[in-house]
């Protein structure tokens, strides 16, 4: 008699700690607490960024070997180290986070690879940074929306800082200066952010070195 006593209370006591293990998020789910949760909007930014940084990285190379300026190639080049060390970086973030990255190219710039391979000479020097220009605007663009703004001060000689100006998008020069990512409660987004706070400075001045030179060679 016992042990028939026994049964539906080792039943009822397993049912506790059963209950009790899924309050507490330790079922063994990623983001059951609510911090961890992989919103489509951390997807679809790391699945965008990691595409543009590989199309980047694809006209670069082709740069780095058919440019006819000299300081184009070596800006192409420049490009092709540091974008592949941010993208081992980022891939390294969606590892940890069970998020997947894209590597290939879209239509549009599979179309634009053989549209540069078509051209010569100062031509192709031309589209190449026209098109840096215009991935690298997007770029910056999209990793802004995951930085605190008010990190980013205009800098200009000894005048006073200012904060980014949103609705004209003045951008600043970012040398030596530290960008924070936007705060998050959110353990994944919070690491993406933060990765997008790490690469904004040298993307923002990827931007400027390819403006900068698409004026020289207008100016030729």
């Amino acid at each position: 008699m016992k042990r028939m006593w026994m049964v539906p209370l080792a039943i009822a006591a397993a049912l506790t700690v059963g209950c009790n293990r899924a309050q507490n998020g330790s079922a063994g789910t990623v983001g059951t607490s609510g911090r961890s949760d992989v919103s489509r909007g951390d997807r679809d930014f790391v699945q965008d960024v990691s595409q543009m940084n590989a199309e980047e990285i694809d006209l670069s190379r082709l740069a780095a070997e058919r440019a006819s300026s000299p300081d184009v190639k070596q800006f192409a080049q420049k490009l092709v180290d540091e974008h592949t060390a941010a993208g081992e970086k980022l891939s390294g973030v969606a590892t940890q986070n069970g998020l997947e990255t894209k590597t290939g190219l879209d239509d549009s710039h599979r179309k634009l690879h053989d549209d540069l391979v078509a051209k010569q000479g100062v031509d192709f020097d031309k589209s190449y940074l026209d098109a840096m220009v215009d991935d690298h605007e997007n770029m910056v663009d999209k990793l802004e929306s995951r930085i605190d703004k008010t990190t980013i001060e205009r800098r200009s000689g000894d005048a006073a800082n200012a904060p980014i100006n949103p609705d004209t998008k003045a951008k600043v020069d970012m040398k030596g200066q530290s960008v924070l990512p936007e705060k998050s409660d959110n353990e994944v987004t919070a690491r993406i952010n933060a990765w997008a706070a790490d690469a904004y400075p040298e993307t923002y001045a990827h931007l400027q070195q390819a403006k900068a030179l698409e004026d020289t060679l207008k100016k030729q």
